[in-house]
């Protein structure tokens, strides 16, 4: 539809029903409007899973590897690929825009959702986002860069205040936003934050450079809840308040506009965006699309499984020891309690149900077939820490199905509603029903551990706990936060104790009082006594020394990395180093796997021989990782982020503001640039990676010279030594010879990937952006770029780059260089 058909349509709506398009009309749903044909646009939460409307374990979904996996790819025809799944999953949901992708930067790895953000570069996240926004809308489902900016960690998200000087926002912050709007995003999310004093719904940089200079036509949706005024957000060029059918804008941007106070031309400017939004969904004079599936079940899995073997980093491989030869090996000791409950997704807000999991374990068993022994010990007692019921150990005391049941009251007590669930996790009943004061979750529970059992409840305002028909929990609980994810999503836990007989049944009872503004989300939790952490220990020591080879699978916990917190810290949890020591003692022949979406400290690394990071590697995990592990295929990621072997070797740390307050001192200094400002080693450098071959690099032929702001080639000839075909990422930095402090001492300027089999030679062709050597400006506001000498180097990560040449920059094409509207385009990404 052209911009003229848009305006006619715009003409046909009166005032009060442009106003009413501006808020949803309910959590996940905007308003239609038969006026002009439109229907209600459905909105879900990503990236790595489309749930839909609904929060119901029962609505599963398909789950890809963490976003920090996809980016650790280094592939951007694979993200491309996923983004068309996720495509087909909303159009099977009735989901017309995904909440996705994350274009947030891993500035400190304490922060706590780095697992849905891609990389600590901005230029790696920019490649990887656009990929993966050319795959959702490939498939007419609208892809929302998000969080537009600043939103780089968790503390205090809501208010926080991130400082960040001009040139720092525009060479690294924005970098991967602007990235988006040249691959063609058809929507942009508001961060809930502010930037330098402005809480981001009503930023001057949604106009200038979002739409203004970078020409996005798309609307700007606000994070949920992130419009909490009026005339500021109003008065910008945020478009869209989510969620409705309440807010500042539905309740007062009617009056505003009549009195003159919103300007009626910027209200037009607002709804014309939706109905171009509309229209390239499927959703404006139009029937409703008919969805039928892409690819077969079989094909989605087999995808997913790719994708996890893709972005599995093997950082360590002495002596060879991976790949594994299932045909040598008698035995395998499979240690850790992930290997047995792999973390596939991160929590919060993006998290989704799958309809299955495949875990390490599993993996591992299926790819040995019988000829094998595997023995599983998990290596160190329970976590003490409740977890929801599930179907393995709790029944409905109604129907006497494995799960729950979960019933709505009235305040005399009467029933109202009345579902079987399969988990104890209630993020909301699946109907709404008037009168309902009281949400109960009920089960009947068999121990097979006798002693003090811990339980809790979770959630906000009055509730209850009984077990065995003895109340162990009461009382009113006031809301501490007003963080959506806390209150909505992942509520806290208030825990009691309670003995119980091991294999004696006994029914559990949690009841909450749906007190106005603390949410639905309701969860009863369990766990056994603490056990024997010693005994435990030795009997995983005991099978990894009786065994050919020991994988050990140890990672983060939902606690300890999730959305609407920062990290505490870089440590494992639960004495997991101590486990890694004891086995590798153990037994020399040692994988380690970690599991985690982000960095995590790593004090043993060079103890073991194989170390793999397999991020939240998604649902097909078990299979992708034991393709890498056993050699079916390469390990063919490569670090997004920088990883320090120590919590206080890492050069930027700070989360926290200081009296609301986040200063981003660093300037773009963040990354691979930090650790090469301070001087320090890294454990394993940005970019690193090693795969089951080895390379040698040849030679790197740049051009002569180039003019200032013009796109050029680089030319890196390499070969593999190796004895098995492989792939290579082969990245290209740039550095000036006397960087000051606002420079960086070098920066990646483009990578590409290259296979060969052994022997032979393969030359990568990497494209360099004609901005790659410029810096924006304070003093003229623009990209400018100064002519003379600059060094290129290549190689296999920023820490090791054997390969040199100079590079000679002429005077630019013009005055405003690669900044000229007509040739930014393909010089950001290309």
């Amino acid at each position: 539809m052209t911009d003229e058909e848009i305006d006619r349509l715009l003409e046909k709506l009166d005032l009060g029903q442009k106003v009413r398009l501006l808020t949803g009309s309910t959590t996940w749903r905007t308003y239609g409007e038969p006026a002009v044909g439109l229907r209600p646009l459905t909105f879900s939460d990503g990236p790595a899973g489309v749930r839909g409307e609904a929060w119901d374990e029962r609505e599963t979904s398909l789950v890809l590897p963490s976003p920090t996996a996809l980016a650790a790819a280094w592939d951007e025809r694979l993200v491309t690929e996923l983004g068309a799944l996720l495509a087909a999953e909303a159009r099977g949901k009735g989901v017309d825009v995904l909440l996705a992708p994350t274009l947030n930067l891993h500035r400190s790895p304490l922060g706590g959702r780095h697992f849905e953000c891609f990389s600590e570069d901005p230029l790696l996240t920019g490649r990887t986002g656009a990929a993966l926004i050319t795959g959702i809308q490939s498939g007419g489902v609208a892809a929302t860069a998000k969080h537009f900016v600043g939103n780089d960690s968790e503390t205090d998200r809501l208010t926080v205040d991130v400082r960040i000087d001009e040139q720092t926002l525009r060479e690294v912050y924005l970098a991967p936003f602007e990235a988006a709007v040249e691959a063609g995003v058809w929507a942009v999310m508001s961060a809930y934050n502010q930037v330098n004093g402005c809480t981001m719904a009503a930023s001057p940089l949604l106009e200038q450079p979002l739409k203004s200079e970078w020409g996005f036509d798309g609307p700007v949706v606000s994070d949920w809840g992130a419009v909490r005024t009026l005339l500021d957000t109003a008065g910008s060029a945020q478009d869209l308040a989510m969620p409705g059918p309440r807010g500042p804008w539905a309740d007062g941007l009617l009056a505003a506009v009549e009195q003159g106070l919103v300007e009626r031309e910027l209200l037009d400017d607002k709804v014309r965006r939706l109905l171009r939004l509309a229209d390239r969904v499927g959703g404006l004079g139009r029937p409703e699309l008919v969805w039928r599936p892409a690819v077969s079940p079989v094909a989605q899995r087999a995808l997913l499984r790719r994708a996890t073997a893709a972005g599995a980093v093997l950082l360590r491989n002495e002596g060879g020891l991976l790949p594994l030869d299932p045909a040598g090996l008698r035995s395998i000791a499979v240690i850790g309690a992930p290997a047995r409950n792999v973390r596939i997704q991160g929590g919060g807000s993006a998290e989704v149900f799958p309809a299955s999991v495949v875990s390490p374990l599993e993996g591992i068993q299926r790819a040995v077939g019988g000829g094998t022994q595997v023995t599983y010990a998990p290596g160190q007692a329970p976590s003490a820490l409740p977890r929801p019921l599930d179907r393995s150990w709790a029944r409905d005391p109604r129907s006497g199905e494995p799960g729950v049941l979960v019933r709505l009251l009235d305040a005399a007590g009467t029933e109202l509603h009345a579902e079987h669930r399969l988990s104890g996790r209630i993020v909301e009943p699946s109907v709404r029903v008037d009168g309902a004061e009281t949400v109960e979750i009920r089960a009947l529970v068999r121990p097979d551990t006798g002693g003090r059992w811990t339980w809790a409840v979770g959630g906000w305002g009055p509730m209850s706990l009984s077990v065995d028909g003895r109340e162990v929990l009461a009382g009113t609980f006031p809301l501490d936060s007003d963080d959506p994810t806390r209150v909505h999503v992942a509520p806290p836990y208030r825990p009691a104790e309670a003995a119980l007989k091991a294999d004696t049944e006994v029914e559990v009872v949690a009841r909450r009082g749906l007190a106005p503004g603390t949410g639905v989300a309701t969860v009863l939790a369990a766990a056994p006594p603490a056990g024997d952490g010693a005994a435990a220990l030795a009997a995983a020591v005991a099978a990894a020394r009786s065994s050919d080879v020991a994988v050990v699978v140890v990672g983060t916990t939902e606690e300890s990395e999730s959305e609407g917190h920062d990290r505490e810290g870089l440590s494992l949890p639960d004495g997991q180093d101590e486990l890694v020591r004891a086995v590798v003692r153990a037994n020399p022949r040692t994988v380690v796997i970690v599991n985690s979406g982000g960095p995590v400290a790593l004090p043993w690394h060079t103890l073991v021989p194989s170390l793999l990071l397999a991020w939240f590697p998604g649902q097909e995990a078990g299979h992708g990782l034991a393709d890498v592990l056993f050699g079916r295929t390469e390990p063919g990621g490569r670090l997004p982020t920088t990883w320090g072997a120590a919590q206080e070797d890492v050069p930027v740390l700070v989360t926290c503001p200081d009296a609301g307050v986040l200063r981003y001192g660093e300037g773009p200094d963040i990354g691979h640039r930090a650790w090469l400002r301070s001087g320090a080693a890294p454990a394993y450098w940005f970019g690193h990676g090693l795969g089951y071959t080895q390379w040698e690099y040849e030679e790197l032929s740049p051009p002569g010279a180039v003019r200032a702001g013009e796109a050029f080639d680089v030319q890196v000839r390499l070969r593999n030594t190796g004895s098995r075909r492989g792939r290579e990422v082969v990245q290209v930095y740039l550095a000036r010879p006397a960087a000051g402090s606002e420079r960086p001492v070098r920066k990646l300027i483009g990578y590409a990937a290259v296979e060969a089999d052994p022997g032979q030679s393969a030359v990568a062709t990497v494209r360099v952006a004609g901005r790659a050597a410029a810096h924006w400006s304070t003093v003229r506001s623009r990209w400018e770029t100064d002519p003379g000498e600059v060094r290129l180097l290549a190689g296999r990560s920023a820490g090791d780059l054997p390969l040199e040449a100079g590079l000679a920059l002429g005077e630019p094409l013009s005055e405003q260089g690669s900044t000229e509207k007509g040739e930014r385009s393909p010089q950001l990404l290309h």
